[in-house]
């Protein structure tokens, strides 16, 4: 239908209600997914491929215990990283696979298959430990870097890196991303330098200093924009940058940047839903426009949604504010304190001792804001009593911990969903 066209009659209407233009709208709104074009969708529609995504998100919502089932592996972690390598991956799929990466203690790179709890993939043993690990799912690509300051590339399907570049400091932060550019790998290191590589082929874009100390954060919006970038904490006032400066430097100008009066930033977070706004931490225990209460301790983790939202743990609570400081739930779901946090533009996951716990927002920020949905005891403990959870996250079929072992090397504990 053209712009011009005047809408006549109930079959205008619904075209209209049935438009690829009005479903993608929709769609970006809700997910990253703009790596998905029509070529992706083949013979489907974008009105069939956003309620596909939705079908999948409220499966995982309506889960009880008796739907998941979980593998351990054991003495196969180590603690340089844990990240989905696919999965969440905007397909028409309905057995859709989760691919995750993690480092062994011999030095290895490996793939592991969620849902089967077998690894599918792993590098030969390297000189170095790995230090660092990130991965770009829309191109199948992990990034690492090792004890020699070496970054390398991998494709987890080839024995040898894709690229390697020897960076000249030790590296704190890595942010990979897909830009209408195409992909780059942004890294912050402990001389307060910003490098900016295009992947996979690690060409070195722009070098940039921020800092005159570590760059302990790095974030990059959801609209891939603007770059948040954190010194020491203490030691200077984070940093915001327009990413295109940094993607596409000027010779002779300087990126375009402004500093946020936040000192002892400890923390930060882009909203998934309003692009250009970042929620920050201080450790005073300010979060962006109001001040904790005394009795709160200044939390580790913070996640936001909605432009208004905040989210945190507390103790055994996971707290809910409104931006300007009023408390709009209080959810325990825990007996004991939560010990590991993580959330994106759909979920929250909180773990503790006893237990694992899924909440979901709610679309487009309507009361109760957060729903709170399913709960996993942790019946793994038999097979780690005295470990605890270090990292934890989760797609729309499976739900992963790391869980470090005082003893002994960490274990991964993949949660598969069956519905």
């Amino acid at each position: 239908m053209s712009p011009t066209h005047q809408i006549q009659g109930p079959k205008d209407w619904n075209r209209v209600a049935d438009s690829n233009y009005l479903w993608r709208a929709h769609s970006l709104q809700r997910w990253d997914c703009s790596n998905v074009t029509d070529q992706h969708l083949g013979a489907y529609t974008w009105k069939q491929f956003f309620l596909h995504q939705r079908r999948k998100e409220l499966r995982l919502s309506l889960a009880q215990p008796d739907n998941f089932t979980y593998k351990i592996t054991k003495n196969t972690a180590y603690e340089a990283g844990l990240a989905y390598f696919s999965g969440n991956s905007f397909t028409m799929d309905e057995q859709e696979k989760s691919i995750i990466c993690s480092v062994s203690p011999k030095k290895e790179l490996c793939a592991w298959d969620v849902q089967e709890g077998t690894m599918i993939w792993s590098s030969p043993v390297q000189k170095f430990q790995f230090s660092n690990l990130v991965t770009l799912p829309q191109m199948h690509l992990v990034i690492t870097e090792d004890m020699s300051k070496m970054i390398k590339v991998w494709n987890c399907q080839d024995r040898d890196p894709v690229a390697a570049f020897p960076m000249p400091e030790t590296c704190y932060c890595m942010e990979a991303h897909l830009t209408k550019d195409g992909p780059f790998l942004m890294v912050g290191d402990t001389a307060g330098d910003i490098y900016t590589f295009t992947l996979p082929e690690l060409r070195e874009v722009s070098k940039v200093t921020a800092f005159q100390c570590a760059i302990v954060l790095l974030r990059c919006s959801p609209d891939k924009k603007w770059v948040f970038a954190c010194g020491t904490y203490g030691c200077a006032f984070p940093q915001v940058f327009f990413a295109e400066d940094l993607l596409r430097p000027s010779e002779g100008s300087a990126p375009l940047s402004t500093f946020l009066p936040h000192k002892f930033c400890t923390t930060a977070c882009w909203n998934p839903k309003k692009k250009n706004r970042i929620t920050l931490m201080s450790e005073n225990g300010e979060i962006s426009h109001f001040q904790l209460a005394p009795h709160l301790k200044c939390p580790f983790w913070i996640g936001a949604s909605d432009g208004y939202l905040v989210v945190f743990p507390s103790g055994p609570y996971l707290l809910l504010f409104s931006i300007t400081g009023v408390l709009l739930r209080r959810f325990q779901d825990h007996q004991t304190p939560i010990d590991n946090f993580w959330v994106d533009a759909l979920y929250v996951l909180t773990t503790s001792e006893d237990s694992v716990h899924l909440y979901l927002w709610e679309e487009g920020g309507c009361p109760p804001y957060l729903r709170s949905c399913c709960h996993l005891d942790n019946t793994w403990r038999d097979h780690a009593p005295h470990g605890f959870i270090s990292c934890v996250m989760c797609d729309n079929t499976s739900i992963v911990l790391k869980v470090r072992n005082i003893t002994e090397s960490s274990i991964l504990v993949m949660y598969s969903f069956n519905m």
